[in-house]
């Protein structure tokens, strides 16, 4: 895997923000349980890539396009033109592979919340989207680890099953949240697997 390129990239774009809180989306806790807690999120606007590869290559894939977009491969959206370098957010989000094609993975970098979908530059790479993700009821399990499949997976069966316990039906497909540099230890990562749940009654 072309692991290198993506882990030098991730650090210089998060090592300029270290000193600085990282932005993230809005949400409010609804409901906290042992296993996960239920999150109400704002609207938020992302940019999207889609990369037809396997799981060992779709990191370093992905973040060359996004990363690129918000570096200045984009066109202002003013008259005045131009590039437009952006700050890095978290968390990085990015879909499991589906069950028609295996090989094949979404990444989605959230854009500062100072933009709205007229202000955010426009991309140059036609495989950038840029799409707004409406507000919604977020179950939410937060683990440390790795960034792999193995600690995924485990982490949504364990959310699946706690929900499933509960009552609660997820909707839509699964997301992996990443909020750390690649250089923090596994230990101290923040990650969470997140499900949409739609309405929810609190417990």
């Amino acid at each position: 895997m072309k692991r290198g390129i993506w882990l030098t990239a991730t650090i210089a774009a998060l090592g300029a923000t270290a000193a600085m809180a990282i932005e993230e989306p809005s949400y409010q806790v609804i409901e906290t349980h042992d296993e996960y807690e239920i999150r109400r999120y704002d609207s938020f606007i992302v940019a999207e890539t889609e990369v037809p590869v396997d799981h060992d290559s779709a990191d370093s894939a992905a973040f060359r396009v996004l990363a690129g977009y918000i570096f200045g491969d984009n066109r202002a959206a003013d008259s005045a033109g131009g590039n437009v370098k952006m700050a890095m957010t978290a968390p990085v989000l990015s879909t499991a592979p589906n069950a028609v094609n295996r090989d094949a993975h979404i990444y989605r970098f959230v854009m500062p919340a100072k933009y709205d979908l007229d202000s955010l530059p426009v991309p140059l790479d036609s495989r950038v989207t840029i799409r707004e993700v409406p507000g919604q009821l977020v179950a939410v399990r937060r683990y440390s680890g790795r960034w792999n499949l193995k600690g995924f997976s485990a982490n949504e069966s364990i959310l699946r099953d706690a929900l499933q316990k509960n009552g609660i039906t997820p909707v839509g497909p699964t997301l992996f949240a990443r909020y750390n540099a690649p250089y923090t230890p596994w230990f101290m990562r923040r990650n969470e697997v997140m499900l949409a749940v739609g309405s929810y009654e609190p417990s």
